[in-house]
């Protein structure tokens, strides 16, 4: 052991001197470049004064080191008892690692001489400060660094970190909890040095009061800058996570991390709020005499109010979902998003000044007329855009329902919903301005109809399509049984269908079908002719595609009978059909603000048929098959709504069709036995249905079904041996709103 200049006891002038267990437990004063080693060793109070105290393991009673002393303390146990800290420095350094510091008043001070203007260095890891007062301060000139630590006050008044003109960062995890307030910024007396508090993967929390709290006592200082990056969190009991009061200035900038809470502003107080990449749900308040400003960049997101804002400014990727009345002075949009919040809350924003360009997205209840409404009271410039929510629900009078209210300025508004229009029920609405160019409302004036009454149209016109559409694989049997009537068989038929509708309220819609059919048959004794009773049953699916995101889908179920005669002399036959079905629908509409709505309902349909012709037999095989056909068939109406609101109520829906055309085609032997028939077709149809009338929220639509169209076809008919036959047909279709460009089937039978 190195001998001290002057060693009395626990005093240490000059010189080091190293203590272990067991050593004698006292009080030690360092001067004059003393070093003092603590090994495991327990002490009373130590004071150093330009000197060195490293302490590993043990425990003291407080440490207090001044004129440029440096501290290294590691896994050491500090109380500090009533002392003003349990370990405080004036114009010093320490580090302390894996460390314990508490007292009965602050637990942790770095602090400069009065006039001097440097201060001390504290660096703390994986330690724990706590005080009765507040668990640690810094003054002036003086900084804190925490690392995974805990730095706590622990009555009911008390503060967790105090910033006197200083600075902090707290990192890796590190907690500040306060009784009252978790961190609280101030001004250190004739020092006009602002604070710097940075959070960085840490948290804040003040477990009777506000996250944290910049207080300036009425003096004048520069803004505190208070970082809160990568997953910081601030948490105030009273919801406020920032309180600025007392002509308190605050700079907060938020990045990478997501707030919750509150940020107050006094009358006399200043905050400027930048959110980077970051979001806040919570409110920004500043009363009258204070000023707030907000920045959203970057992806940023803010849901709450802002009231007494002095600027607002949002980027391209950044929005503000509304919870309330709010009010801003210029509100500056490079390209954000304003969310005037829920659709069933009104809210009115108020605004001195707007520019840029942006997007404000607003909800109306049109059943009752109440609106979110923007008013910039003075003037608006730049290239606007409302989202304006869509709904099932008719508006509740034919009057405009205004949105926006300038006062004066060239800025122009339109509409971002799809298409241009909002839809409102049964109808779709556009953007109208009025004559002194100040006012933008929905005009009920220009409407169309919207894609929720198209789509419910659809479903119930669709449905005589879907039953035509399994009749073909039906009537394509009839070269089939002309192999070998005399036999029973069964049969199965695959079948697919194209159409393109179009209709007096919108752009129309494309059908896609598939299904198949199953049927047995076997021949009856009686009459002159030869008799066929038959079975079936088969599914279909229908997809609807009504464009802009828009669709429906019709499953299909089905049995049926059927009687056909064939008299081989004379070539007549009468083929006969009834079917029932069931049908499920499914409606999903694409509205013009972005959401969906859907619908569904079931309902029967019941319909037959009776085709009449001749086969005409000619010379080397060829043949001609005049005939007409007439189908009905009766759809049950349907009362259902879809869950945006519209209510729809569909009559029950008729068709009548009559149809006269012509088959022609040729008997082939082969050489190996089987018979190919191919043959080719033409008919011409008309559709007598006119009046089937739908109501959408009580506006009337009929669908009209009627008009004339032209068939065409070409198949081929094989039969293979005396149990099995088969047959192929395409087919196209046009007429009078509606086309099939392509439908085909395809199946076998067997005979036993």
């Amino acid at each position: 052991m190195l001998l001290p200049v002057s060693a009395l006891g626990g005093t240490l002038v000059g010189g080091s001197q190293t203590i272990t267990d067991g050593y004698a437990v006292e009080t030690w004063g360092l001067t004059q470049n003393a070093t003092l080693n603590i090994d495991g060793a327990q002490t009373l109070g130590i004071n150093a004064s330009q000197s060195t105290l490293n302490a590993n393991g043990g425990a003291t009673l407080g440490i207090s080191a001044s004129n440029g002393s440096t501290v290294n303390l590691t896994d050491t146990t500090v109380t500090g008892g009533n002392a003003r800290a349990g370990v405080e420095l004036f114009n010093s350094t320490a580090t302390i690692t894996g460390s314990t510091v508490t007292s009965n008043n602050i637990g942790l001070q770095a602090a400069h001489v009065v006039g001097t203007p440097t201060g001390s260095t504290v660096t703390a890891v994986n330690s724990r400060f706590t005080g009765a007062t507040g668990g640690a301060r810094a003054t002036a000139f003086s900084a804190l660094t925490f690392s995974n630590s805990v730095v706590e006050g622990t009555n009911a008044d008390s503060f967790g970190l105090a910033l006197l003109g200083g600075s902090a960062s707290a990192s890796d995890g590190t907690r500040i909890i306060g009784g009252q307030n978790g961190a609280v910024l101030r001004l250190e007396g004739g020092v006009a040095a602002g604070n710097q508090l940075t959070l960085d993967g840490s948290s804040v929390e003040g477990r009777n009061g506000s996250a944290i709290v910049v207080d300036y006592a009425g003096a004048t200082a520069p803004a505190s800058r208070i970082d809160v990056l990568n997953g910081s969190t601030l948490t105030g009991s009273n919801g406020t996570i920032l309180e600025v009061k007392e002509a308190g200035d605050a700079l907060m900038n938020v990045g990478l991390s997501n707030l919750t809470g509150n940020v107050q502003v006094a009358g006399d107080s200043r905050a400027a709020l930048n959110l980077t990449q970051a979001t806040l749900t919570g409110d920004v308040r500043a009363e009258a005499g204070g000023t707030a400003t907000v920045a959203l960049q970057q992806g940023s997101q803010m849901t709450g109010i802002m009231d007494n804002v002095a600027t607002a400014s949002i980027d391209e990727q950044s929005g503000w979902t509304m919870t309330g009345d709010s009010q801003v002075g210029d509100l500056v949009l490079n390209g954000g998003t304003v969310r005037f919040g829920a659709d069933n809350a009104f809210y009115r924003l108020n605004v001195d000044t707007l520019s840029g360009s942006g997007l404000f997205a607003i909800g109306t209840d049109f059943s009752t007329n109440q609106t979110d409404f923007l008013n910039v009271t003075g003037t608006a410039t730049g290239n606007h855009q409302l989202m304006i929510a869509s709904s099932g629900v008719d508006p509740a009078s034919g009057q405009p329902i205004q949105v926006v209210h300038t006062g004066g300025g060239d800025a122009s508004f339109s509409l971002a919903n799809a298409g241009g229009e909002v839809d409102l029920g049964a109808y779709s609405y556009g953007l109208k301005q009025s004559d002194t160019g100040n006012d933008w409302f929905l005009d009920p004036t220009a409407r169309t109809v919207s894609p929720s009454t198209r789509a419910v149209m659809a479903l119930f016109n669709t449905a005589p399509t879907v039953w035509y559409g399994e009749m073909m694989s039906l009537r394509s049997r009839m070269g089939e049984l002309r192999f070998n009537s005399q036999k029973s068989g069964a049969w199965i038929r695959a079948y697919g269908n194209k159409y393109n509708v179009s209709d007096s309220y919108g752009a129309g819609y494309r059908q896609a079908q598939h299904g198949f059919t199953l049927g047995a048959d076997a021949p009856l004794p009686m009459g002159d002719g030869q008799w066929l009773l038959g079975v079936m049953a088969g599914h279909s699916t229908s997809d609807l595609d009504l464009h802009r995101g828009t669709s429906g889908t019709i499953k299909s179920y089905y049995v049926g009978t059927y009687l056909t005669w064939m008299d081989d002399v004379s070539g007549y036959y009468v083929d006969s059909v009834l079917k029932l079905n069931r049908f499920q629908n499914d409606a999903k509409v694409g509205m013009s603000d972005g959401k969906r709505s859907k619908g569904d309902y079931d309902n029967n349909g019941l319909g037959g048929s009776v085709e009449v012709g001749r086969n005409i037999k000619l010379d080397d095989g060829y043949f001609i098959e005049p005939f007409t056909q007439w189908s009905a068939v009766a759809i049950q109406g349907k009362d259902y709504h879809l869950d945006n609101g519209l209510q729809a109520e569909g009559d029950r829906t008729y068709s009548f069709l009559g149809k006269a055309g012509v088959t022609a085609g040729r008997d082939m032997q082969l050489d190996n036995g089987a018979t190919v028939q191919p043959y080719v077709r033409a008919a011409f149809a008309h559709e007598f249905s006119k009046n089937n009338e739908v109501k959408v929220n009580n506006n009337v639509f009929n669908n009209d079904l009627s008009g004339s169209r032209v068939e065409l076809g070409a198949g081929i008919a094989v039969n293979l041996s005396e149990r099995w036959q088969a047959h192929a047909e395409v087919e196209y279709m046009n007429g009078k709103g509606i086309e099939m460009p392509i439908g085909g089937t395809v199946g076998v039978q067997f005979k036993w």
